[in-house]
């Protein structure tokens, strides 16, 4: 028996050239100074530089303290709104209920029982003055409390003074007052001059000015003191002394404060 031929691969020169591993190189395949190396790029083998970064702390959103202060604004003027409201209400019903009247003044007669220049050149001068009151009111009735003032003025001059009683005017009344006034003016010589003037024409401008404090009265309510402002405008004829004075015309205000 034959033996059997015993074939042995050859070689092919370029493949024998494929298989044998290449030699390592001698030299550096990147020149020196530079930061590649043949294993790669650094960056990406070693850990970043470290960096100092300023920590991250959240800021909170700022207190809204005009919301609470516009909620105190809103709520007291709500409140004062309310108020204002309910008091509206009051006055109406007491209005409609009750029907107040404003009183009635007028100044009836005058009378001067001295008028003359002292030694002094100062004048002295007493008025006795009718005046009627009238209180319209069907529910309301006026006290007259002590602490009153009447003044008779000429041109910005004061002449006489006095006051008024202490009385009660009831519903729907009339109340007669005959009332002293008396003053004295210094250095008179050119008030009475002009007086003379005006005399000669007939019509002498006088002014009543009165101060009275008041209670009304409401059912079997008294309530707070008020004050009446009264202002009277009338012209006489004449200023002399022991003499009926004939008003010409006269018309009066009133007004109120508490």
């Amino acid at each position: 028996m034959a033996d059997h031929q015993r074939i042995h691969p050859v070689q092919d020169s370029d493949t024998a050239a494929v298989a044998t591993p290449p030699q390592k190189a001698t030299t550096p395949l990147v020149g020196r100074g530079s930061f590649r190396s043949e294993n790669g790029d650094p960056e990406g083998q070693y850990p970043p530089p470290l960096r100092r970064t300023i920590p991250y702390t959240p800021t909170k959103p700022p207190r809204r303290k005009s919301s609470c202060c516009k909620k105190c604004f809103c709520w007291t003027l709500s409140l004062i709104l309310l108020i204002i409201i309910i008091l509206g209400i009051l006055a109406a019903i007491v209005y409609f209920v009750i029907q107040p009247k404003i009183p009635n003044y007028s100044i009836d007669s005058m009378r001067i029982t001295q008028f003359n220049l002292g030694t002094d050149n100062s004048l002295s001068a007493t008025f006795n003055v009718n005046i009627t009151a009238r209180n319209p009111n069907t529910k309301i009735g006026i006290y007259y409390e002590d602490g009153s003032h009447l003044s008779v003025w000429y041109v910005g001059t004061r002449l006489c003074e006095g006051s008024l009683p202490e009385f009660y005017q009831g519903h729907r009344t009339t109340t007669m007052l005959s009332l002293m006034l008396a003053g004295q003016t210094q250095d008179a010589v050119g008030l009475l001059q002009s007086l003379l003037v005006d005399q000669q024409s007939g019509s002498i401008p006088l002014n009543l000015q009165a101060r009275v404090p008041v209670r009304l009265k409401v059912g079997g309510l008294k309530l707070m003191k008020w004050k009446f402002l009264v202002r009277c405008n009338m012209a006489v004829d004449s200023l002399s002394e022991d003499n009926i004075v004939r008003i010409r015309n006269s018309s009066c205000r009133i007004g109120f404060r508490l």
